[in-house]
């Protein structure tokens, strides 16, 4: 999996971008909401099959 256009994932492709070693404190700041956002999405899906599986927590 490639990560971000901030992050690489190391495996030497560039996909045509240059990727920066150093991020900035609001581009820290806005990776760390989307990873939050996909955490909340994750765990709502969680909460829905438990739920579809009848056993309510």
């Amino acid at each position: 999996m490639h990560g971000g256009a901030y992050e690489g994932c190391g495996c030497g492709q560039g996909f045509g971008m240059e990727v920066r070693r150093f991020l900035t404190k609001d581009e820290k700041a806005e990776i760390l909401k989307e990873y939050k956002d996909s955490l909340q999405n994750e765990l709502k899906a969680v909460d829905e099959r438990i739920k579809a599986l009848g056993k309510d927590n």
